[in-house]
């Protein structure tokens, strides 16, 4: 089992590199790796809707099933856990649960629970199926970098991987259809150094109060 030591956060964000070298003898246990989801979804979203779903695969043979929808990717067999990141397109009409947590929490009133609930599903019914899919993706997308980071900070590896094919991943592990894929993450032990990159100065980014020269 992996042992935990607290890393300072800006070692993390220098530290973290996409890992495409494995080593497949390293495995990561059911719980630490509920642990790290569980630190993943802190991240925020829309409304705390929490759109993210994860279809965590870490038995070998199914890894290996999922070679071939990835491209043939090495490090999907060889990373210690495969986790398929999904955004649940339905997942605003679970959110009673959410603000019913909220309550039992002591953050809310259950007066101002059925309201939100009831202004939520107004508001989501009203949105195009392409516009929520939109918002859920990107809610999805923050907590699928946090599971990145957090997996460096508890001493992985990662790598976020769009290379795959979408209809086949479905039909390879009959994922539902208020399901859609976002991207894949392979999670493990490095087993040689990743490639170093290189980022634009942040004068190229970044505009300050407008475009102006």
């Amino acid at each position: 089992m992996n042992v935990l030591k607290e890393i300072d956060f800006f070692t993390v964000i220098r530290e973290r590199h996409a890992v495409r070298k494995y080593d497949p003898n390293v495995k990561i246990s059911r719980q630490e790796l509920s642990e790290m989801l569980s630190e993943a979804v802190l991240a925020p979203s829309t409304a705390n809707v929490q759109p993210w779903r994860f279809l965590v695969i870490s038995d070998r043979e199914l890894k290996e099933k999922l070679l071939p929808v990835a491209f043939n990717q090495e490090q999907t067999a060889t990373s210690a856990a495969m986790i398929v990141v999904l955004a649940d397109l339905e997942a605003y009409k679970e959110v009673d649960k959410v603000y019913s947590q909220a309550v039992e929490a002591g953050y809310m009133t259950a007066e101002i629970k059925s309201t939100l609930v009831a202004n939520l599903g107004k508001y989501y019914e009203n949105l195009s199926p392409d516009d929520i899919k939109s918002s859920f993706l990107i809610d999805t997308s923050l907590a699928a970098m946090q599971f990145m980071l957090v997996a460096k900070a508890h001493g992985y590896d990662t790598v976020p991987m769009g290379g795959y094919d979408a209809q086949k991943l479905k039909e390879a592990f009959a994922i539902p259809d208020r399901y859609t894929d976002v991207m894949l993450i392979a999670v493990g032990k490095a087993l040689e150094p990743a490639h170093q990159t290189v980022r634009l100065p942040v004068e190229d980014v970044a505009f300050w109060n407008g475009f102006g020269e």
